[in-house]
């Protein structure tokens, strides 16, 4: 690694994209972890459709009791 790195040359936000789709990781508890991934086996899907789902029910639940 350089001592210093000349950034005069350099270009801002010349990999910025407004389209750019960020998947961020989510880390579970075992306890969590556990209960999805037995929810996925038995719907024959993947963790993430599990998740969603759950947080999509949970949204439902909160614009009720809003």
């Amino acid at each position: 690694m350089k001592r210093e790195y000349d950034f005069s040359t350099a270009q801002r936000g010349k990999f910025f994209s407004k389209s750019a789709n960020l998947n961020l990781p989510v880390y579970l508890d075992r306890k969590s972890l556990s209960f999805v991934s037995r929810l996925a086996r038995q719907r024959k899907t993947d963790l993430s459709s599990v998740v969603n789902d759950l947080i999509k029910g949970d949204m439902q639940l909160a614009q009720v009791m809003s």
